[in-house]
């Protein structure tokens, strides 16, 4: 969310803004929020003034009181009266106008970075650098989830019977595989100097709408019944919300933490739940990075994310590659973002994997992150989030990276990172 007075300093540049994100419906609103916003100053001064003549009146009427002039206390009193009911009508209208001004706020996408290229969708993504070298064996792959049933590693069908499509049974190896994958990715971060983290896999409204756009929110959140909860679609929503209402002294920044859940999605729109694979899906595990730091070390702090993303699968033999997202592929609270995608032999192309982004102050003035300077002064932090790994889709990459066929029998090799993670065990037959 941006200041309300920068939008009003520059109206002009939040309008440019918008229009480089193709979202020129939002336009209006920044001439609203401005209209709102002095029509909430002009409250806001009515009823400074009328509390401080409400003080000047009360002592008024003491010393006329004092003084033996009860008609004129009277009189005075009957002002005060007047004025204190239009001071009553004014503070609801100062409620109103300030819920107004925070709802039109949160929907004006934040000023994205001037790096990022313009474009109107992900097919204008822009390709970064490829890592590793895209091999294609010389035996026809398997699609992800027959490589799966030749393992017995899943079970749809019964997963469709207990809670429809979008689940799935993990078992014997191929569920061991997803766990250790989990539990490298969960060590790798913590050798990067991240704190471990398992947060509530439940959040209240305030933080859902303090960390993502009303457009994400209706796409993804599964809202509890009766309750004022929603199951969490990715840790990075409990762990930034961990800082809520927050003032962090400068010198205990940056924070870096890395956070293992489950995640819940409605995968609503036009992607839709796939029937046969585990692609998009309700339930996944994941484990994710965060970071709160300083506004002039957050784009430095985004290059070690991505970063940490491509040496992660690099170190399981998966070449992936870096998209830069372009304007009108990035979600509204986001100033830059990239994809990591994994080269899949199978479809002889590349797939998302992770997504690292810096969201600079957007969540943190949404929430109330603060941090308090050596020099006492108080600032928003930025935040930052990247995906370490998501298993379901880091299985497809890694299965069909390091399948072999011998002609006979199909084996998946396992990277010597990952061996410790799973009993010793270099392949998988």
């Amino acid at each position: 969310m941006l200041d309300i007075k920068f939008v009003k300093e520059n109206p002009e540049l939040v309008k440019e803004n918008i229009k480089k994100k193709f979202k020129d419906n939002k336009l209006p609103l920044v001439d609203e929020a401005i209209s709102l916003y002095d029509e909430k100053k002009a409250a806001n001064s009515r009823a400074d003034e009328l509390r401080a003549n409400r003080n000047k009146l009360s002592k008024q009427i003491g010393a006329l009181m004092g003084q033996g002039k009860k008609e004129e206390a009277e009189e005075t009193k009957k002002l005060v009266n007047a004025q204190a009911a239009e001071l009553k009508e004014l503070e609801v209208k100062e409620n109103e106008l300030e819920t107004k001004l925070k709802e039109v706020m949160m929907k004006i996408p934040n000023i994205v970075d001037p790096s990022v290229p313009v474009g109107k969708s992900d097919e204008d993504n822009v390709e970064v650098t490829k890592y590793g070298e895209q091999k294609v064996p010389d035996f026809e792959i398997p699609y992800h989830t027959d490589i799966m049933a030749l393992f017995n590693g899943i079970d749809k069908e019964a997963a469709g019977r207990v809670a429809g499509e979008g689940f799935y049974y993990l078992m014997g190896d191929i569920a061991r595989l997803h766990s250790a994958v989990t539990a490298y990715a969960r060590d790798f971060m913590i050798d990067k100097g991240f704190t471990y983290c398992i947060p509530p896999f439940m959040i209240r409204s305030r933080v859902v709408t303090g960390v993502m756009s009303f457009e994400e929110m209706d796409a993804m959140m599964y809202k509890i019944e009766g309750e004022d909860l929603y199951l969490i679609g990715t840790s990075e929503h409990s762990m930034i919300g961990k800082f809520i209402d927050t003032m962090t002294p400068e010198e205990n920044l940056p924070m870096t933490l890395t956070s293992y859940s489950p995640c819940f999605r409605k995968e609503k729109g036009a992607h839709g739940i796939e029937e046969r694979g585990i692609y998009r899906i309700h339930q996944f595990e994941k484990q994710e990075m965060i970071v709160i730091c300083k506004p002039e070390e957050s784009m430095e702090w985004f290059d070690k994310m991505w970063n940490y993303s491509v040496e992660l699968f690099r170190s399981m033999d998966i070449p992936v590659r870096t998209l830069e997202c372009c304007t009108g592929d990035l979600a509204d609270l986001k100033v830059k973002s990239y994809d990591i995608e994994a080269w899949s032999p199978k479809q002889g192309k590349y797939f998302e994997v992770c997504s690292c982004s810096n969201l600079g102050d957007a969540q943190a003035r949404r929430l109330g992150i603060r941090v308090k300077g050596a020099d006492g002064n108080k600032y928003f932090a930025h935040t930052l989030n990247n995906t370490v790994v998501a298993p379901p889709r880091m299985l497809i990459a890694f299965l069909e990276n390091n399948l072999e066929f011998d002609g006979e029998k199909y084996r998946v090799r396992i990277p010597e990172a990952l061996r410790p993670y799973m009993g010793g065990k270099e392949v998988i037959e």
